[in-house]
């Protein structure tokens, strides 16, 4: 236990910078774009008073409604922290196979269970998806601040930050309201993350034939996870199961996706990869 928290460490200690530069791009790029909505609506409704003598029908503003109006600043970075961290569980193996001095061969050498490796790295990318969520949310904390001392008192409408969340179609899709949708949405990346770990060992064992091996097995874990969605149906009113029972198929097969996708690679890991 003790060596696999140190691959853990190990893993988060090269990946700190760009963590870091990945937080402070989504801090930047969501204040800059908020503040900069607060400003225009501001003097909008300061000119149209001056103007008219009466505040504009659309008057209160909200901090939902803020986030409403800056889906824009909210996404981009946002978007590009999804694919940066889809662009890393590539790097996070190859870069020790092609990186300086051929990292993976120490790594394979040290007195651990090779599956230590792997699970090193799943946490870690998996530590890199819910630190940046936790980042996003103490933001908006911060951004709620900075809505309060922007906007005037008698401009300002009471909201909740779950009102922001769900005004904001990226938050809200980043986070779900329920329970049971976040743990779906990302039990999903959770689950895709480590069928691409699997696709890319199998790569590594096999080299190019491994190429044709690997698309065939992201082929058969996606075909396996849309089976019964487009088989069954949800929405359909004549669909044999109902909805529930869909759902618990769904998840049976995912589950069984991951443990042989886990299975796979540390079997890889263990008996096919040599130093």
């Amino acid at each position: 236990m003790n060596r696999y928290l140190k691959l853990v460490h190990m893993e988060i200690y090269r990946f700190r910078y760009m963590l870091a530069i990945l937080m402070g791009l989504t801090a930047v790029c969501q204040i800059v774009g908020l503040v900069l909505y607060l400003n225009s609506e501001v003097q909008y409704r300061y000119s149209h008073f001056d103007k008219f003598g009466q505040w504009p029908d659309s008057n209160a503003m909200s901090f939902a409604r803020a986030l409403f109006g800056t889906q824009g600043w909210f996404a981009i970075p946002v978007v590009l922290c999804i694919a940066a961290l889809i662009l890393y569980a590539f790097l996070i193996w190859y870069r020790d196979w092609f990186g300086r001095s051929t990292f993976i061969y120490r790594l394979l050498m040290l007195p651990t269970a090779r599956r230590h490796i792997y699970l090193a790295k799943l946490t870690a990318l998996i530590t890199f998806i819910f630190a940046l969520v936790g980042f996003q949310l103490v933001l908006l904390s911060l951004e709620k601040w900075i809505f309060a001392f922007t906007v005037p008192a008698e401009l300002t409408e009471h909201s909740y930050i779950a009102e922001a969340i769900e005004a904001n179609r990226v938050l809200a899709t980043l986070l779900p309201r329920s329970f049971e949708q976040f743990m779906y949405a990302y039990g999903i990346g959770i689950m895709a993350v480590i069928v691409a770990f699997t696709a890319i060992l199998i790569e590594r064992s096999f080299r190019l034939i491994g190429i044709v091996y690997a698309a065939f097995y992201v082929a058969a874990c996606l075909l396996a996870v849309v089976f019964p969605i487009y088989t069954f149906g949800i929405d359909r009113s004549n669909a044999y199961l109902y909805p529930e029972e869909v759902f618990g198929i769904e998840c049976l097969i995912c589950i069984l996706v991951i443990s042989v996708s886990v299975w796979l690679g540390f079997r890889l890991l263990a008996k096919k990869i040599t130093v």
